[in-house]
């Protein structure tokens, strides 16, 4: 079965307006903000990670039907069954059916405003050194991926100009199949608005984007 992210829609007409919220305005219902808190506790519980709750939200099939929390409890609930952590019957009934099962961390209310507040470091130590230089001119890789990753549709086989060396991160693609951390040097890497949509791009419009290492090669 090929990968299918049914959140890569930069660059992509036909989905009407971009809406602006006003600042500060977080919550549209009362249930939201407790499908943030249940979020943030089971990403706190080691039970998976946080490339793994982005691919479980972007190949939900009904994805472009729900709202943004909409899309994160239904993904919640997918990795919680995929985990065993909560059964069918469980989920029907709205409470618990079974004893728990054990998880690796437990985010006590004491700690949220300082998890919230400094996330999951992911800058890691590597030995070999980075491949590319700022100013180098690269090209990213023009093959579509089975499966999640961070480098957008509209910039695949596109060239671009290296703009920061950002340091060895946690490579994203890797962490989401589970296949451990794999940390990649990460780079900022500027377009041309025109090498991504020809002339139908604003002048003068440059976009930048995080790319791997192995998402590029030399131009």
């Amino acid at each position: 079965m090929s990968y299918v992210s049914h959140a890569d829609l930069g660059g992509q007409p036909g989905h009407g307006s971009v809406m602006p919220e006003p600042v500060g305005e977080l919550f549209h219902a009362d249930w939201e903000p407790q499908v943030l808190a249940l979020t943030l506790a089971m990403g706190a519980s080691g039970a998976w990670n946080i490339d793994q709750s982005r691919s479980a939200r972007e190949t939900l099939p009904d994805y472009s039907r729900l709202t943004y929390y909409e899309i994160w409890f239904a993904a919640l609930q997918v990795l919680l069954a995929e985990r065993g952590l909560v059964a069918a019957d469980e989920a029907a009934a709205g409470r618990s059916l079974y004893p728990p099962r054990p998880v690796q961390r437990v985010l006590r209310a004491a700690d949220v405003p300082t998890a919230l507040a400094e996330g999951s470091p992911t800058l890691r130590t590597i030995d070999t050194p980075a491949r590319f230089g700022v100013g180098e001119r690269v090209r990213t890789r023009s093959e579509r991926m089975q499966r999640h990753t961070r480098l957008p549709g509209y910039a695949h086989g596109k060239l671009g100009t290296v703009e920061a060396v950002h340091g060895p991160h946690v490579f994203a693609d890797a962490h989401a199949q589970g296949l451990g951390e794999a940390p990649q040097w990460l780079y900022r890497v500027a377009f041309d608005g025109r090498e991504l949509w020809g002339d139908a791009a604003a002048p003068g419009l440059s976009v930048s984007v995080d790319a791997w290492e192995s998402y590029i090669v030399n131009a």
